[in-house]
């Protein structure tokens, strides 16, 4: 809407305007209907104001209406018609005090719709006239109010309202070698609570439409570092303040349930069916729960029965982690809203499968078509969701193994398609191969040596700290020192990401940048394939304040530069080096611990091989002592006849 000759002060004006209303709309989040007839009276005793001062008409007010619903399209209540209302209702109770007051304890079905009724049936100076000469007390107001809401009639709109479901989120997430005799702590889940939830997900931002679709109850979400098995008193503790919380906000309609799938907890097995178990028991058999799964995690039969709706990632590297979080929200919020709630069928399929991630990456084939089923099959009518786990290899547990499921309401699509996506697995079972050349580690150092393109990454897999192992193993590092191409500085440049050495860290550190170093470090967890490690070099850098390492520091032993963490650290990002003044482009040798590449060190990387080293995350799986793992299982047992991959209908958590 174009209007000419504006006054000279409407810009500011409406500036002023939209910045209060977004406040207001920020109050209403906490207390709704109080808050924003308040901003409505303010509104309009500011055109009151302006109207005194300035030489307003109506063609002003309606440019002002067009403004502010194009700045706030979603927002209902901003017509000329209703700004005309404010402007009469701020015109009725001039005295802020008295308003503040009244309409803090207005009930919440008395909206300004109730008001703009009042004050549409009845002329303005005739109220005003009968309520002058008299105190007129607050239950008069009410009262008066919830009589002509009803004798007027409450718009159709308001009739037909519901409540925003109420939605609760928790979960705890991280893989869990027990191979490794590393254990896992209560701070390391660096857990998060209540409102503070909310900054794990970028699509729940406080502006987003998800936000505003539900009345959002988040209780705790706790997520680590993978590591070795969580420590009983653990487990129990981010347990029991996970229930508290929930007992005290509910009840609920629905349950975001954000977890891994692949912790181990000692004394214990199948945790993630056993905190969702003790859930159903605080929140009830009738919430819908909805979990979101890293494809790497474990479905139990337990899990898969008291989950309603189920969905995992469907990309390693995991790059599409946010959008599958978002995916279990929205058919979280969809179910509800269009009264379906649970769904009919949840086909569950195990397939015997147990393999690492570095053999089943989607960036290559078999790992890259048979994703590409997935999406496809989860979007046909009759379906909510389809997914596939490829599982956890480095935990000896029952439920470690692949497994499909799919849910909706269509029993021949949900069989199809999943028993379609099992039986796919399957077919390619011997087709998986690691993502890159392997070696060992002697036999990767002489390929990096000998190769004309730099950088040349090598991936120390055995303790990949992203897997599950301790990250302190120093057997790869001690091998590397002891190389005679890396003694003299100028030598082949090597960097090696990392080892933890709180005590070296310290040393550096009181030493600073340029001092001498002369200390050990790594070995303090897992120390079974080789001691500490003896460095004698200078401090390049000193880095304090990571959120993992807390410090780093960077020695350099002849031509290596060695980064030591005063707690374990993955390196995935090209940030993470160039902030200790490292440049890992122009180094000629790139060694971290890692499985496959996260996508920044593959997209720099001008060559790599994956090292087959020792530790707690052992590529190599027969030389894992499995025990009870469910057997056959491939490939360990290569030539295991044919599984039944006929889909097992899991019965709705409801009848559990």
């Amino acid at each position: 809407m174009m209007l000419e000759n504006l006054p000279v002060d409407y810009r500011d004006f409406l500036d002023r305007i939209k910045a209060e209303i977004r406040l207001a709309r920020f109050k209403v989040s906490l207390a709704a209907n109080s808050a924003l007839l308040q901003i409505y009276w303010q509104i309009g005793c500011w055109i009151l104001s302006q109207q005194n001062r300035s030489e307003w008409g109506a063609k002003v007010i309606d440019k002002l209406s067009h403004d502010l619903r194009k700045e706030f399209p979603d927002m209902q209540g901003l017509s000329s018609r209703n700004l005309k209302y404010m402007r009469q209702f701020a015109a009725i109770y001039p005295d802020p005090e008295f308003v503040q007051a009244t309409l803090a304890q207005i009930p919440p079905l008395l909206t300004f719709r109730h008001f703009s009724l009042c004050l549409n049936k009845i002329e303005a100076k005739d109220l005003f006239v009968k309520t002058k000469y008299m105190k007129i007390t607050l239950s008069l107001i009410i009262s008066f109010l919830l009589a002509a809401a009803q004798t007027f009639g409450m718009p159709d709109g308001e009739k037909k309202s519901k409540a925003l479901p109420r939605i609760a989120i928790a979960g705890l997430g991280i893989e869990s070698s027990t191979f490794s005799p590393a254990r896992t702590e209560e701070p390391a889940f660096k857990a998060k609570y209540g409102e503070q939830i909310f900054t794990s997900y970028p699509f729940m931002a406080a502006d987003s439409s998800l936000r505003k679709r539900a009345e959002w109850l988040p209780a705790l979400v706790g997520k680590s570092l993978p590591g070795g098995m969580v420590t009983r008193a653990a487990y129990e503790s981010l347990v029991k303040q996970t229930l508290d919380l929930l007992k005290k906000n509910g009840p609920y309609d629905g349950l975001y349930f954000d977890i891994h799938g692949a912790m181990s907890v000692e004394g214990l097995d199948d945790p993630e069916g056993d905190l969702i178990t003790r859930i159903r028991e605080v929140i009830g058999k009738k919430v819908l729960i909805s979990t979101c799964m890293d494809l790497h995690g474990n479905v139990s039969w337990r899990l898969a029965q008291h989950t309603d709706l189920i969905t995992c990632y469907r990309m390693a590297p995991h790059e599409d982690a946010m959008q599958s979080k978002r995916r279990a929200v929205v058919n979280l919020l969809s179910r509800l809203e269009s009264g379906k709630g649970k769904p009919a069928y949840k086909a569950w399929i195990p397939v015997p499968i147990l393999l690492p991630g570095e053999k089943t990456s989607t960036r290559i084939e078999p790992g890259k078509s048979l994703y590409a089923k997935v999406a496809p099959a989860s979007v046909q009518p009759g379906v909510i969701d389809a997914a596939m786990w490829v599982g956890y290899a480095w935990a000896d547990e029952p439920r470690n193994h692949a497994v499909v499921m799919v849910t909706g309401d269509d029993k021949a699509k949900v069989t199809e398609s999943a028993e379609m996506l099992a039986k796919s697995f399957w077919n390619v079972r011997r087709e998986f191969a690691f993502v890159a050349p392997t070696d060992d580690l002697k036999g990767a150092l002489n390929k990096a040596l000998a190769s004309d393109k730099h950088p040349f990454f090598i991936s120390d897999s055995g303790d990949n700290p992203t897997a599950g192992g301790a990250g302190d193993v120093t057997w790869t590092i001690t091998e590397i020192l002891k190389r005679p191409e890396f003694k003299a500085e100028n030598g082949p440049s090597l960097i090696y990401a990392s080892i933890p050495g709180p005590e070296l860290v310290e040393a550096a550190v009181k030493a600073g940048v340029g001092g001498k170093i002369d200390a050990h470090a790594g070995a303090k967890v897992d120390a079974r394939f080789a001691p500490p490690v003896h460095l004698v070099g200078t401090v390049e850098a000193i880095y304090q304040g990571d959120v993992n390492a807390e410090t780093e520091v960077v020695v350099k032993v002849g031509s290596v530069r060695v980064i030591v963490t005063k707690k374990r650290k993955p390196y995935h990002k090209e940030a993470d080096f160039t902030r200790l003044g490292l440049n890992p482009r122009k180094s000629d040798i790139v060694v971290v611990k890692i499985g496959y590449l996260e996508p920044e060190l593959y997209n720099m990387r001008a060559d790599w091989i994956l090292s087959l080293t020792p530790g707690g995350v052992d590529q190599d799986l027969e030389r894992l002592p499995y025990k009870r793992i469910k057997r056959p299982m491939f490939p360990l047992d290569k030539d295991m006849k044919e599984p039944d991959l006929k889909a097992k209908m899991v019965p709705s958590s409801d009848t559990m």
